[in-house]
């Protein structure tokens, strides 16, 4: 029964990833005019990104760096003549890809705990 603890904070890493995906492209989104802006994204998540033996032990600890040493610029994306590089397609595809992930975390979250529940007995 100690892979099932494992397995929420899983899942939760990957709703967090997946917010701080959406948060984002919500971003490039709102500066699609901004003459110069250059679009970013995260690093695909990975399981095993942060396991460098740093523990939270405040809720203000390892927050902002952690999303924010992920973020990579967007290259594959033609510019402007105004030199922004923000495609609203490419960023509505990207929203949809971390609403999938979300909803992935969010559905193997409440799996494990529907298991959970049913090896206690408390279906």
């Amino acid at each position: 029964m100690t892979e099932m603890p494992a397995l929420f904070g899983l899942a939760a890493s990957l709703a967090r990833h997946a917010a701080a995906r959406q948060a984002v492209v919500a971003t490039n989104v709102a500066n699609a005019d901004t003459p110069g802006y250059r679009a970013t994204d995260l690093e695909p998540f990975s399981p095993g990104a942060r396991d460098d033996g740093m523990r939270r032990t405040h809720p203000g600890h390892l927050g902002a760096e952690e999303a924010a040493a992920r973020r990579v610029a967007i290259e594959a994306v033609a510019n402007d003549p105004n030199g922004n590089n923000v495609t609203l397609e490419d960023q509505i595809l990207r929203g949809i890809e971390a609403q999938r992930s979300h909803s992935r975390a969010v559905t193997v979250y409440s799996t494990a705990m529907d298991m959970l529940r049913a090896s206690l007995g408390r279906r």
